[in-house]
């Protein structure tokens, strides 16, 4: 018989024989707390009487958190002892329990508004963050055959459904039809999903003009109702406005002995001719242009060194074209060899824009804690420890960080100092550079896990571009409706006008990795190949060219001889 009594929880003894031995963690039972105080204990813990009392079978959390919350009585179920049927209650009691889909708990979200609870109330109840509550209710705008994928355990990153969020349902429908499913499965590459229905959007916080230059150029400026708070939310959809103004404001604000850089016809920095780019930190005689990036309007500075003037007829760096050809008028020659889709520095570049992305999404992405801690197993577990860094963090950085949160020799418990810690790690270890910080395709499965490949930029430059085969340039072209010309460089030229304003994405340059870049790279482990370069067979003069171009530099196809020919 059971009999329902109201009893001290003080006076109630444990389970000395508790099948939970390991603590949960803290914020758990700040959770439980969280919501005895603000609805009580829904389900009365089971006990059982002794000699000395009664005795906890389950429930000795709720037991825990009444106390902490200083309730001075609680309800619960008293039994007669049974030794074998308690030990089973006990362990199906923490056993046989299921979590709540993200979907659900939006829906169980809105039913508690509409009975009168609000978000602080709601967050307070649940210990949970407002902004969790806030970016679970981005879900009532979405496409209903969206829901229904999510709800079976597929979901976007947060920034991938602000975006989805952001646009009409009839946009989202349309999408949808793309890139749903098919039958039987439930994975979705939202980050595809959100870049085709991204807006071109420039934010307040890139404008460096005022209130009366925006008026001047048209530009309204309207609010992002779902970004992070604290930041400026403002954006405009006027960007020719928007440019424009950004452009007067540089003109009448050029530092002393500052250089305005123009730009070309795609949007691109135009830097003089022969003049080499300074990457790392500018020298004494090294020019600092400033322009606008078309990518996000910010005012950007570039450093670059004018060579010293050469005799005529010879090149700066004293280079020939490849083979000992000659160059035509075009700036172009012919080979007989075949060349790789993908040369050595586009290789370069694909791994420095996939580490840009993945740093990004590491710093800004909103990640859940079981991601972001499977994100630290992932990374020391790569190619790359005991750490090449792919950022500037060196060991001592490292040791800062360890420092941070083990003051006093113990473990901070502190999450939030714990996420930032673990960010500034991640960046610290994880690559994707084509150099000795490569962390191979860990890095890439993790990139992919937070959505890194939706931050990489827009692929459709020359410089990206000729970087391509012929073949991969008019595979690309086909595949987004671009025509293709008999002369690669002006079909570069037609895909670089088609995403004047757009992104496009080099396929093989997303994070995700392939099938059968993983079996190639198991089957180089297995004949001790070392690391495996999945995208390009490139040999050490990375590649040869095709029909249209030649190279001054034997890493490099065609950029020298093909910006004489433009």
């Amino acid at each position: 018989m059971a009999e329902l009594r109201s009893v001290d929880p003080r006076t109630l003894r444990a389970n000395p024989n508790n099948p939970r031995a390991t603590p949960v963690p803290p914020a758990m039972d700040e959770q439980m707390l969280a919501s005895v105080k603000a609805v009580g204990i829904i389900h009365p813990p089971y006990v059982t009487p002794k000699d000395d009392g009664l005795a906890i079978v389950a429930g000795r959390r709720r037991v825990k958190a009444a106390i902490a919350a200083d309730l001075p009585a609680i309800d619960v179920l008293v039994c007669d002892a049974d030794e074998a049927a308690d030990a089973m209650r006990s362990v199906a009691e923490n056993l046989i329990r299921a979590s709540m889909t993200s979907v659900d708990t939006w829906r169980a979200i809105e039913r508690l508004e509409s009975q009168g609870w609000n978000e602080p109330a709601i967050a307070g109840a649940l210990a949970l963050p407002v902004r969790t509550i806030r970016r679970l209710k981005l879900l009532a705008h979405l496409h209903p055959a969206m829901l229904d994928v999510m709800a079976l355990g597929s979901m976007p990153n947060e920034e991938q459904l602000r975006t989805i969020a952001m646009a009409s349902r009839e946009e989202q429908a349309q999408v949808w039809k793309k890139h749903k499913p098919k039958k039987g499965q439930s994975d979705v590459a939202w980050y595809e999903v959100a870049r085709a229905l991204a807006k071109r959007r420039m934010p307040a916080s890139a404008a460096k003009f005022d209130d009366d230059l925006a008026k001047a150029y048209g530009v309204e400026w309207e609010d992002d109702l779902f970004a992070p708070p604290g930041e400026d939310s403002r954006y405009t959809t006027n960007v020719e406005g928007f440019f424009g103004a950004q452009h007067e404001w540089l003109q009448n604000n050029l530092p002393e002995r500052g250089s305005l850089v123009p730009v070309d016809e795609y949007g691109s920095c135009q830097l003089p001719k022969k003049a080499e780019r300074v990457y790392g930190k500018p020298g004494r005689g090294d020019v600092i242009g400033h322009y606008i990036d078309a990518r996000t309007g910010e005012v950007e500075t570039v450093a670059y060194h004018l060579p010293a003037p050469t005799k005529a007829g010879k090149p700066a760096d004293g280079s020939k074209t490849r083979n000992g050809g000659t160059a035509d008028d075009n700036g172009e020659t012919s080979t007989a060899k075949t060349r790789a889709d993908v040369t050595q520095k586009g290789v370069a570049m694909i791994g420095d824009l996939r580490t840009d992305a993945l740093h990004q999404a590491l710093a800004d992405t909103p990640i859940e804690d079981d991601t972001l801690f499977g994100l630290l197993i992932l990374a020391f577990g790569c190619d790359n420890v005991t750490v090449d860094s792919g950022s500037d963090l060196c060991g001592e950085d490292r040791k800062a960080i360890s420092r941070a949160i083990t003051e006093g020799g113990l473990l901070t418990a502190d999450r939030d100092l714990l996420r930032q810690a673990a960010r500034k790690m991640l960046i610290g270890v994880l690559s994707c550079r084509e150099n000795r910080s490569d962390s191979g395709p860990f890095a890439r499965i993790a990139g992919e896990a937070i959505g890194a490949s939706f931050l990489l930029p827009n692929m459709a430059t020359e410089e990206f571009l000729s970087c391509l085969s012929r073949g991969a340039l008019e595979t690309v072209a086909k595949a987004e409706g671009v025509n293709i010309a008999p002369r690669a460089k002006d079909t570069r030229a037609r895909m670089v006008t088609r995403f004047k304003d757009g992104t496009f994405v080099y396929p093989a340059a997303l994070l995700r990795v392939t099938q059968e870049e993983l079996e190639e790279a198991a089957k180089a482990r297995h004949a001790g190949a070392g690391r495996v370069n999945s995208l390009t067979d490139d040999d050490d003069n990375g590649g040869d060219l095709d029909d249209e171009e030649t190279s001054a530099n034997p890493e490099i196809g065609g950029e020298d001889d093909e910006r004489e020919a433009a």
